[in-house]
């Protein structure tokens, strides 16, 4: 079981996720969605494509792009379609 821990909230929890590059990506459906606000960032993978993020907030604290996700992965990177993993002050465990 993996667990997303940011400020004592577990942000996402699962059996299921998919390691990539070190990271867990977790399936959409185990995230917390209360603490998301819409971010304007995108980044570039040569092999994964165009990430989106995330921002952290809760409690007037935030976590800017925190959480990232790719809505149309390349072909190579498939296997986290529906996914997000997470970096910065967020802990993953598991």
């Amino acid at each position: 079981m993996a667990k997303a821990i940011w400020r004592d909230l577990v942000l996402a929890e699962s059996t299921n996720t998919v390691m990539v590059e070190g990271n867990h990506y977790f399936p959409r459906e185990a995230l917390r969605e209360d603490v998301l606000r819409p971010s304007d960032t995108h980044t570039v993978c040569p092999w994964k494509g165009t990430a989106s993020y995330y921002t952290l907030e809760h409690d007037g604290v935030r976590s800017e792009d925190a959480v990232w996700y790719y809505p149309d992965p390349k072909p190579k990177a498939e296997m986290i379609r529906d996914r997000v993993a997470f970096w910065k002050d967020v802990e993953v465990v598991g």
